[in-house]
């Protein structure tokens, strides 16, 4: 029988990452001096996760994927998405300004030769005072009013930035000109897709001393230039049952917070679910055991299970996503 999984972090070195993984989230990131994100759950080649519980500890998830196929992911997401995992899980510290960058939709990836685009959707899990994130530009542009301020600099002139607080949501959809300032961790849902953009990378070099490759004109065609600006989520808090964040065409999202037991029935849901904690402890239980998940954890509770009990030490929060 299949059972809620856990699975190994993959560390990421990043030239605007710093130390917050390790003391936010108790994670081990060494020897990386400079972590900049943990890959909780991936699929992507190179980069799959792990089991790290269970007897099925050792297995890649694009294994038990192959041999489990709709019972562990569900038979629409099956349909849909193949043997492919099609959801990536990462919590990212920006000790610096990550790039300016943006990435493509679909229809462009594929135009391009690669499996699928990326969504995006960030929950702030800290943030310090004044801290900012780029999402969109402040202005309507044409291409030529772009291209002008990226050639004599001035990029930062146009676009849109935000002051953050811990327990913001923004969703960044493909073609929105983004990018992560210093003092911020977040937690990522995203298509499975590591493909991005890079638009302007605040003139530094990286760890060797060279400067960072620049696509601008394979950003051109991606990029969004209506001005959308930001597109912080609201949502009201209610304690002890899932608020709705986003639901769109390659994942549903919701937030959790939990100061009590509560049961989940996942007999209709026919799709896997995973829980990614942002905050707290709990214990995740079903009918024939149970497993313990810390802030900076995900579980994925396979499909073929009907039900699960989360049983917070205290409290506990959570993104609860499916595809």
């Amino acid at each position: 029988m299949l059972y809620p999984l856990k699975f190994k972090d993959i560390y990421k070195e990043k030239v605007w990452g710093g130390r917050r993984l390790s003391s936010l989230l108790g994670k081990d990131t060494s020897p990386i001096a400079d972590c900049g994100e943990a890959w909780v759950l991936s699929g992507l080649p190179g980069d799959a996760s792990e089991v790290s519980n269970g007897y099925l500890a050792g297995n890649s998830l694009n294994e038990l994927v192959e041999i489990y196929m709709d019972d562990l992911v569900g038979e629409t997401a099956y349909e849909r998405y193949g043997e492919e995992f099609p959801l990536l899980f990462k919590f990212i510290d920006a000790h610096d300004w990550l790039s300016v960058q943006v990435h493509p939709d679909d229809i462009l990836a594929r135009e391009r030769g690669m499996a699928r685009g990326k969504t995006e959707l960030w929950y702030v899990i800290h943030a310090e005072p004044g801290a900012q994130l780029i999402s969109g530009f402040n202005q309507a542009l044409t291409e030529k009013v772009y291209l002008d301020h990226l050639a004599m600099g001035k990029l930062k002139d146009i676009l849109n930035f935000t002051e953050v607080k811990k327990g913001d949501v923004f969703f960044m959809p493909p073609g929105r000109v983004h990018a992560l300032g210093p003092g911020i961790v977040i937690a990522e849902v995203q298509q499975a897709a590591d493909i991005t953009y890079r638009i302007y990378d605040w003139d530094r070099p990286d760890k060797d001393g060279q400067m960072r490759e620049l696509h601008t004109e394979l950003a051109m065609k991606a990029l969004d230039l209506s001005g959308l600006g930001e597109e912080r989520l609201h949502y009201h808090t209610v304690l002890n049952q899932t608020m709705p964040l986003s639901s769109n065409d390659h994942f549903r999202c919701g937030l959790l917070h939990l100061t009590q037991s509560l049961h989940k029935d996942l007999r209709y849901a026919d799709v896997c679910v995973v829980y990614l904690c942002l905050g707290g402890q709990a214990t995740l239980a079903w009918e024939e055991g149970s497993e313990e998940i810390r802030a900076g954890e995900a579980v994925l509770v396979p499909a073929m299970m009907d039900s699960i009990s989360l049983r917070p030490h205290g409290s506990a929060s959570f993104l609860e996503v499916s595809p």
